[in-house]
């Protein structure tokens, strides 16, 4: 019965008995040795990306420094920060677009107001600036444009020469 089974995995077919068909793994022994090594001619591993916290402006997305107070205004578009959309309790959802249980709406959400609640928003973004080791550097690049509209005409010919 073993014969005309289409897979040879173990499941709920097998029976206590040992079979030949069932164990293939098992037959055959590891090989032993060292290892042959990597190659390094073969694809890069993808470089890491790190995250970035930061605060930013709910209006321009302006990075705001860290520790900055958010009494006063944003320093590139002057923006209230100390206001609802700043918050990290608002949510448009909500009642009163607050996750906290505050007593009366606050009518602008853009504009300054004295929460208690209050905390700001903290964004997690990925830095996507790439790493000074994996710039191409300028000796390695060719960097010299021609100089002549015949030296142009030159190096294009040396590019299909046959």
């Amino acid at each position: 019965m073993d014969g005309d089974r289409k897979y040879g995995q173990r499941g709920y077919m097998d029976s206590d008995r040992p079979s030949g068909g069932g164990n293939r793994g098992e037959d055959r022994p590891r090989e032993r040795g060292p290892r042959p090594p990597l190659d390094i001619t073969g694809p890069r591993l993808p470089r890491m990306v790190e995250n970035v916290t930061a605060s930013r402006c709910y209006n321009c997305a302006t990075p705001l420094p860290p520790g900055m107070d958010f009494t006063g205004a944003c320093p590139k578009c002057q923006a209230e920060l100390h206001c609802c959309k700043q918050c990290s309790y608002f949510e448009p959802s909500t009642r009163f677009q607050c996750l906290k249980p505050i007593p009366v709406r606050v009518a602008y959400k853009d504009k300054q107001n004295d929460c208690t609640f209050f905390r700001a928003r903290v964004t997690v973004a990925r830095d996507s600036a790439p790493a000074a080791a994996s710039r191409p550097s300028a000796e390695r690049m060719d960097t010299s444009a021609p100089k002549t509209a015949n030296d142009a005409r030159i190096a294009f010919d040396n590019l299909f020469k046959k």
